[in-house]
């Protein structure tokens, strides 16, 4: 089956990371006889410094054609430490969510008992933790009128939320809780803020359509101690923009490394696959960031495109990666792996080029896995 996927490398370790991806979707391809085209655009601080416009037009255009698209990180300290700076790489990401309408941030966290003893949290307590976050994308306090006065003494974020935002995200949540463990948590303000006790009503009144879902409303500070205290007590979480943007970073602590975890946004055109984690611009071109939470976002895509025996593939080969130790220096500085090595063996596992024993000494060189 063709498809047509935009890749967005971005900046810093973006183009190493999303590299890996397209490594591992070639290797998915070949085996399941697929056809993935790829269409190359720009975006963020590298098309400011090649055309001044962070998100060209020509970006916008190749995303709406596509199928779905890759995305790998953006973001550029120049930028960051400038807080009089007119363009910012990250605001074009808003701006591109709010094009192709993607209303819901997707985020999957689980843990890996071979890397339990990275995390923060008590091994005991993290043991089988899986839980998904739906965050909504196009709506509160980000996409809000913003002011500042004259004298630069006074600023405004107003947040905003219609019902219909708030259902076409929870209808989403819903049907997700139904195929997992069937308990939704809603997550808000709503002893504090009108848009949370929007959000709490319009929940409670679709929580009648989906009569097998267990629905819990958790205050966001509760929900951020729960998160550390008892991660394995949730199924869905749903919540509005802001607050999921800082739970989900919260929660992707859990799995040792932030590395590791992939996110979908998905709505009404075509749908966006990015790792969680930022630019990271000190590792940029030493073929030493994780690849795996763009991996496994490439997984999430298999997923969309209903390639289900696919995506399970590269689980595992990511599994088999990390459980025989072909690890990346954030999760271990001293006996870690490259970047692109870590993508030839994942791909080597998909096109079963495995052999039953690997020689590590190789592996560490770089050189090929196939022994």
């Amino acid at each position: 089956m063709d498809k047509q996927i935009a890749v967005i490398e971005g900046d810093g370790i973006g183009p190493e990371v999303t590299r890996q991806s397209v490594k591992v979707l070639n290797a998915i391809a070949e085996r399941f006889d697929h056809q993935f085209n790829y269409k190359y655009c720009l975006m963020g601080a590298v098309a400011i410094d090649r055309t001044g416009n962070p998100l060209p037009d020509v970006t916008i255009e190749t995303c709406l054609s596509s199928d779905a698209i890759l995305f790998g990180a953006i973001g550029h300290p120049k930028y960051d430490n400038d807080p009089d700076a007119k363009v910012r790489p990250e605001q074009v990401l808003l701006n591109l969510r709010k094009s192709l309408q993607l209303f819901a941030n997707i985020r999957p966290v689980n843990t890996y008992a071979s890397l339990n003893y990275l995390s923060p949290l008590r091994a005991k307590n993290i043991e089988g933790v899986d839980f998904v976050i739906f965050r909504e994308l196009t709506g509160g306090i980000y996409f809000g009128k913003k002011e500042i006065n004259e004298s630069g003494t006074q600023a405004i974020d107003e947040c905003i939320y219609t019902k219909e935002e708030i259902e076409r995200i929870a209808h989403l949540a819903f049907q997700s809780a139904q195929k997992r463990k069937k308990k939704l948590t809603l997550v808000d303000k709503a002893n504090v803020l009108e848009t949370s006790r929007l959000w709490r009503r319009v929940v409670q009144q679709i929580a009648n359509e989906y009569a097998d879902v267990k629905v819990d409303f958790l205050f966001v500070d509760n929900a951020a101690m729960q998160i550390i205290l008892n991660p394995r007590q949730f199924d869905v979480i749903l919540t509005e923009n802001m607050f999921g943007d800082i739970l989900s970073d919260e929660a992707s602590v859990i799995t040792g490394s932030l590395g590791l975890l992939p996110s979908a946004s998905i709505g009404n055109g075509s749908a966006l696959f990015e790792p969680i984690h930022g630019s990271y611009p000190q590792a940029a071109g030493k073929d030493i960031a994780n690849p795996l939470g763009s991996i496994l976002s490439a997984a999430l895509m298999l997923d969309h495109f209903d390639f289900h025996e696919e995506a399970n593939l590269v689980r595992e080969a990511v599994e088999w990666t990390l459980t025989n130790g072909f690890v990346t220096k954030d999760i271990d500085s001293l006996n870690f792996y490259f970047t692109s090595t870590i993508g030839e063996l994942i791909s080597d596992y998909i096109s079963n080029k495995i052999p039953a024993g690997v020689n590590k000494e190789n592996i560490e060189l770089r050189k090929s896995t196939i022994i």
